[in-house]
């Protein structure tokens, strides 16, 4: 379901009070991110800035002038190899879920990463029982990659993670 008043944009300073809080919705009451502290909006400043040095995306989903949802692709892992593997990260405002600015976010992030130069996505999606993050990915061309079996412990449990890959180009050059 397409949010057709939605407005995708690169995310500016004067967004991030608004991430941090959706953010922190997850960080204290769910297990689909395992931060345990929500980042502060300096961090979410210096995350802006780090990824805008790189070249990477970090946009937001605007709805009648709010930020929705936002989503980013930051490095897949610092070892220079990877240099062209990003991960993907989407988060929704809790009342804006089932809406299509997911699907929304992560379409503007494929398409932003591939022009920026990557080559492979991945998604690192917590198991908590809900199929959401995965179906989304599945309709975006992602594919299973693997599992991960209690890689991580939050609110009293251990939860699995699932990836999934997708590539952006077909370039063999790096």
């Amino acid at each position: 379901m397409a949010v057709p008043d939605a407005v995708i944009r690169p995310a500016v300073p004067a967004d991030l009070q608004a991430v941090a809080e959706i953010f922190a919705y997850y960080v204290s009451h769910t297990t689909i991110t395992f931060e345990q502290t929500p980042p502060a909006v300096a961090e979410w400043q210096r995350r802006l800035d780090d990824l805008a040095g790189q070249g990477l995306p970090f946009l937001v989903a605007e709805l009648d002038g709010d930020v929705a949802g936002y989503a980013y692709a930051g490095p897949w892992r610092p070892k220079p190899a990877y240099r062209h593997t990003v991960e993907d990260s989407i988060y929704l405002a809790p009342d804006q879920r089932g809406r299509g600015l997911g699907g929304a976010l992560l379409d503007a992030l494929l398409t932003r990463c591939a022009r920026a130069g990557m080559r492979q996505m991945i998604a690192v999606i917590a198991d908590t029982g809900s199929p959401a993050s995965t179906a989304l990915h599945k309709r975006f061309g992602f594919a299973h990659a693997g599992r991960l079996n209690s890689v991580g412990y939050k609110h009293g449990r251990w939860i699995d993670t699932t990836l999934m890959q997708r590539a952006l180009t077909t370039d063999h050059n790096g």
